[in-house]
């Protein structure tokens, strides 16, 4: 089984742009196309499944100049990011872009020919939700490179077991395996460092090797066979603290050390980091932003100058997390940096809602990041059963599980135990199933500022209602276990298509051939 760490799968990654799933994951994966060519190519052949969201959403979700800049070698926290379809063309870089019926499985699925003078690769990917990815084939040969390893890949002309029986010998890895194709292999080589550049001599002198490649890793955290955590689901969290009687955020402090092979102190900094990435966001987004291409002016000052003015209706804490939740979306919406948590498109839920909360009640940094640990831990369970992506499950999988992670994070800030802060996810989680995901004019704006709210405000009934003794009566597996449920049986047209509910109104149209003619 494969283990989620809180700063690969929930709680991250930093970036730019609209979209997790859609920007930040076609980075990473055009990064790991970049290291297959070994940073030299000419020609990309981008295909997407006409019956997938990306042959809709591709450009205005940011999956175009997210691919564009992994070509290129960028980060996804590059300020050049938005112009990397200029910057490629000025590479050199040709690119086509092809809807086709070819039947993908997943609804973020990229099939990629890249070429050079050398030669060529095939490459299809997937974007799992939240900026995770996954490589599952590369030349007809099946595949999973996640971007947790450095990867190196033999590409055998023949005489593969002898090549595999030699590295066995002759290097430490966490995995050597022959992956066979219909008609070409690869041997994949998973570990913590790539091979020795000797023994990339010695392999092409002594056999028959076409080529070798190095992937580097796309995530913070690595992978390793040592692996071990202490608990998976909500349940066995449960019974391992039976004796312990740890609190949520201790408890998520316990599992990253044991996934990621750190220390406490290690896992703290990591989440402070993060912390400060949200407070900084935050004070962009009340001073202002400017990007041409939203539909949405900047609002989050405009909410701030009537909170001092006490023109708005007296919603205590509330007001505060509004104006986070804002301003968080105001800087997503304008290519600022911000931190997917758990994903671009709900960004301002639960960082909103924990940085708003702590800010009306003067709590210290320290205790920011404990909130947030525990929301991590919430969205470890979330994404062990189910999803982060609303291309899958709509968006109860965003906004739904961001509320869910926020109202345990609430609970945590307000110094709440561990039964409460369970039972408020639960609870929040109950209170948001069924949200489909519809973007106006092809544009991660509207409605999702308001369900990003209204996710916050959720997250803050059921915090208190949870701290006042309320039962939630439904456990929180069982709770995610039918989100996914529920989620994958939302019409394909309302899950981040572009093809059903608001998006297909008559306003939101107009906005989009006004945005695509600016």
């Amino acid at each position: 089984m494969k283990y989620p760490s809180i700063f690969n799968d929930v709680i991250g990654p930093v970036m730019r742009g609209p979209s997790a799933s859609h920007c930040a994951a076609s980075v990473r994966i055009g990064r790991i196309v970049r290291d297959l060519m070994s940073d030299n190519i000419s020609h990309v052949i981008i295909e997407f499944d006409k019956k997938g969201s990306l042959a809709h959403t591709h450009k205005t979700h940011g999956s175009d100049i997210g691919l564009f800049a992994g070509f290129l070698g960028m980060d996804v926290t590059d300020k050049r990011l938005a112009e990397s379809e200029r910057i490629l063309k000025e590479s050199g870089i040709s690119v086509e872009i092809k809807i086709s019926g070819f039947k993908a499985e997943h609804p973020n699925t990229y099939k990629i020919i890249a070429e050079n003078s050398s030669g060529q690769h095939q490459i299809t990917a997937v974007s799992t939700g939240g900026g995770m990815i996954e490589v599952i084939e590369i030349d007809g040969v099946p595949i999973s490179i996640e971007g947790d390893y450095f990867e190196t890949l033999v590409f055998p002309d023949f005489s593969s077991e002898i090549i595999l029986k030699y590295l066995k010998k002759n290097i430490e890895a966490d995995e050597i395996i022959l992956l066979n194709g219909k008609q070409s292999q690869i041997i994949e080589i998973k570990g913590k460092s790539f091979l020795d550049q000797n023994l990339f001599k010695e392999l092409k002198n002594q056999f028959a090797v076409k080529d070798i490649k190095s992937i580097s890793p796309v995530l913070p955290v690595l992978s390793g066979k040592e692996i071990n955590v202490p608990f998976i689901t909500c349940t066995e969290m449960l019974e391992y603290n039976k004796d312990k009687k740890m609190e949520l955020w201790e408890l998520a402090v316990d599992y990253e050390c044991k996934r990621g092979n750190f220390s406490e102190e290690k896992v703290f900094n990591m989440m402070a980091e993060i912390v400060d990435v949200i407070q900084n966001s935050i004070h962009d987004g009340i001073k202002g932003t400017e990007y041409s291409d939203r539909i949405l002016k900047a609002q989050a000052g405009l909410y701030a100058e009537h909170l001092k003015n006490k023109k708005l209706l007296d919603a205590g804490i509330l007001n505060q997390i509004i104006l986070s939740v804002t301003s968080l979306m105001d800087v997503k919406s304008s290519m600022g940096v911000i931190v997917a948590a758990p994903t671009a498109g709900s960004c301002g839920a639960l960082p909103g809602t924990c940085m708003g909360a702590a800010n009306s009640m003067n709590l210290a940094k320290e205790e920011i990041i404990k909130a947030m640990l525990s929301a991590g831990l919430i969205g470890i369970f979330i994404t062990v059963r189910s999803t982060f992506a609303a291309e899958v499950c709509g968006c109860q999988a965003e906004c739904g599980a961001g509320s869910g992670m926020a109202a345990a994070a609430l609970v945590t800030l307000a110094g709440g135990n561990l039964n409460q802060a369970i039972a408020a996810a639960s609870m929040a989680l109950q209170n948001i199933l069924g949200m489909i995901c519809d973007p106006v004019a092809n544009r991660v704006e509207v409605p999702c500022l308001g369900k990003n709210i209204m996710a916050a405000s959720n997250a803050l009934s059921c915090a208190n209602m949870a701290l006042a003794g309320f039962d939630p009566v439904i456990p929180l597996d069982e709770v995610i276990q039918t989100m996914d449920e529920v989620g994958k049986s939302i019409p394909y047209n309302l899950r981040c298509t572009a093809l059903g509910g608001l998006s297909i109104t008559k306003t939101s149209k107009e906005i989009e051939k006004r945005l695509s003619e600016r």
